[in-house]
C-alpha cells in the first residue's frame, strides 16, 4: 500500500506541474512522513500561497472530481475485503455519495458487485450526504440485508469544516443503535 501511495504522490506531482505548482516529493514528504497522502500537498500548495487554504486545494486540485486527481493503484476489491474481514473489521462502504458523483444506479451496482466478495455494511450516515442520501442508503442497507455506518469523515485541521462526530455545522447524527448493531455484527 505505501509503494502504491508513493508512486501516486510521484504521479501527482507531476499533475500539479502542469497547472504551474511547483512542489517536490521530499517537501511533501517532511509534512506526512511515512503517510503522505493529498491533506499533506494541500498544505505545501498553502505555505506556498498557491491556494488561500487546504479546502480549495482539494475542491481546486486534489479532491477526486478535481482537475489534478490521479488515483492510487489499490488492492483488488476481494483482497481488501478480505484483509478487513481477516482483522476483525467490518468491510463497509465508506462515503457513496462521493462515488459516481453519487449516481445512485451506478453506485447501487457497484455494492450488488461487491456483496459476493464479503461486503457487509455501507455508509449511510456521512458529513457530505444530504437527507436523501440517507434514506437512499439506508434503504440500499435494508433491501441487500447490510449493516449501515457512518461518520463524519473528520481529518482534524485537514478539514476544518468538518467536526469529530458531527459533521459539517452540526449536520450529522448518528443513531446510536448504528453502533450497538454494528457490535452485534461482530
Amino acid at each position: 500500500m505505501q509503494a502504491t501511495r508513493r508512486e501516486r504522490n510521484r504521479r501527482l506531482i507531476d499533475r500539479l506541474r502542469q497547472y504551474g505548482i511547483e512542489m517536490t516529493l521530499e517537501e511533501v514528504e517532511k509534512k506526512g512522513r511515512s503517510l503522505t497522502g493529498r491533506p499533506h500537498f494541500a498544505q505545501v500548495m498553502v505555505e506556498k500561497g498557491y491556494v488561500p487554504d487546504i479546502e480549495a486545494a482539494f475542491r481546486e486540485y486534489l479532491d477526486e472530481s478535481a482537475r489534478a486527481y490521479v488515483e492510487r493503484q489499490d488492492p483488488q476489491l476481494s483482497q481488501s475485503i478480505s484483509r478487513v474481514r481477516q482483522a476483525g473489521g467490518i468491510p463497509s462502504l465508506a462515503h457513496p455519495v462521493r462515488i459516481f458523483r453519487n449516481n445512485y444506479d451506478k453506485v447501487d451496482a457497484l455494492i450488488r458487485e461487491m456483496i459476493p466478495h464479503g461486503l457487509t455494511a455501507v455508509e449511510a450516515y456521512h458529513s457530505d450526504h444530504k437527507q436523501g442520501d440517507v434514506r437512499h442508503y439506508l434503504e440500499v442497507a435494508h433491501r441487500y440485508g447490510l449493516a449501515i455506518t457512518g461518520g463524519s469523515d473528520f481529518h482534524g485541521a485537514n478539514k476544518p469544516r468538518v467536526h469529530l462526530g458531527t459533521g459539517c455545522q452540526g449536520n450529522l447524527a448518528i443513531p446510536h443503535q448504528v453502533l450497538e448493531d454494528l457490535m452485534a455484527a461482530q
